[in-house]
């Protein structure tokens, strides 16, 4: 096989597992996007994840992850959903519904990188969900599968942002996608929107803000003081950016049996979810991402949350 037919091969097999898009891009380091990323971190933006200042070079070059590295494979899977919580209940983001989206991604990615290896030859690599200093984000939109949305998402123009990305670093050249444009254009709905100021108007997220950090990522024992009554009643995430941005009137639901939420889940009303208990918590997020906090991580976003509801 040439490089186009091998392309094709590739592309073809990653849609037959499960993936959505499948984008190519050539692997070499991405210095406007290391100029970013320092500055980013030099605004103390990342707060309390230090892992984010780590592996610096690994995270914006991919040879320095995979020798020989040749190609990174940017792939898109598929979370969105119509699945709504009891109205009043703490809120989760969208795609910690089912089971951890690492468990189900990463197997279908070890099962590309094996039938590349079977139908290409002594292929050498390495595939990533999430679990690697790679800026996945950027890969996706250098490969032509979105642009960087103001709320730092890739937004396929499409179907949306609600994606899983994945990466597979391989040391076979392959044809190049290119990048699109952006398509944001003056629209500031998620800048809007966020409820504790984390979207900058000059492209940024400050992380330190964001909700999903604050309910996630930091690991203090309280949540700052400055974030009550900004909440809005989510427990674990936030998908409030994604809700707003219009382009995600054209997603559609997954059909990933282990995204969708139990029955349950959605049927907890607010009491029950202060009144939860570490069994039933065990039993409930059993491989759910939020599995992330611990019980005792979600009970200090509850109690924050129904503080935030009592001096209301």
């Amino acid at each position: 096989m040439n490089i186009a037919e091998q392309t094709l091969l590739i592309k073809n097999e990653a849609k037959r597992i499960g993936f959505d898009f499948v984008g190519i891009s050539r692997a070499e380091r991405l210095d406007e996007d290391a100029e970013r990323l320092e500055r980013w971190l030099s605004a103390d933006m990342h707060g309390k994840m230090g892992y984010m200042a780590n592996h610096f070079d690994k995270r914006v070059d991919p040879r320095e992850l995979v020798d020989g590295a040749k190609t990174v494979v940017s792939l898109l899977y598929n979370y969105a959903t119509d699945k709504q919580q009891k109205e009043g209940a703490p809120k989760l983001s969208k795609y910690a519904f089912g089971v951890d989206y690492h468990f189900i991604v990463k197997d279908k990615l070890k099962e590309l990188f094996a039938f590349i290896q079977d139908e290409i030859g002594e292929v050498g690599g390495r595939y990533f969900v999430d679990s690697a200093p790679v800026l996945d984000r950027a890969w996706a939109a250098k490969s032509g599968l979105g642009w960087i949305g103001k709320n730092s998402m890739l937004i396929n123009k499409s179907r949306g942002s609600f994606f899983f990305i994945a990466d597979l670093i391989i040391d076979l050249p392959l044809l190049n996608d290119n990048p699109i444009k952006d398509y944001c254009g003056s629209c500031t709905k998620c800048i809007d929107a966020c409820p504790t100021d984390a979207i900058l108007p000059n492209r940024q997220v400050d992380g330190s803000r964001c909700i999903s950090y604050l309910t996630i990522e930091l690991k203090d024992e309280m949540i700052p003081d400055e974030f009550q009554n900004k909440m809005e009643n989510w427990a674990f995430g936030c998908d409030i950016c994604q809700d707003v941005c219009p382009w995600n009137r054209f997603s559609i639901q997954n059909i990933e049996d282990d995204f969708q939420p139990k029955t349950e889940l959605l049927e907890m009303g607010a009491q029950e979810w202060f009144d939860l208990e570490k069994s039933a918590f065990n039993q409930l997020f059993k491989k759910s991402a939020v599995k992330r906090t611990k019980f005792e991580g979600l009970m200090r976003n509850l109690s924050f949350l129904k503080k935030a509801q009592e001096d209301n």
